[in-house]
């Protein structure tokens, strides 16, 4: 399972979201956008034409920005897409 999340300098979206995953002892590829501009046409693809930060993967499944990932949380649904991540 391989989680890629993108990410900005000073967002604090960005923040929130990797805290989660931290806190869920979930291992994430970071790209920062800052300090490396020209990834982001790389997410605008492969999040079908969204350009806010974050943007988060979940072996290779768009899963959305952080409003998202904290839904999917609340719901209980975000430990069985990393369970069924894992298989």
């Amino acid at each position: 399972m391989v989680i890629q999340i993108y990410t900005a300098n000073f967002c604090g979206y960005c923040t929130l979201a990797k805290k989660m995953l931290t806190k869920k002892n979930v291992p994430f590829l970071e790209t920062n956008l800052t300090l490396e501009p020209i990834k982001r046409s790389e997410m605008i693809e492969r999040s079908n034409g969204l350009s806010s930060v974050p943007q988060i993967f979940i072996s290779n499944m768009h899963v959305g920005g952080y409003d998202e990932i904290s839904q999917l949380e609340k719901s209980g649904r975000l430990d069985s897409i990393l369970k069924e991540s894992k298989s």
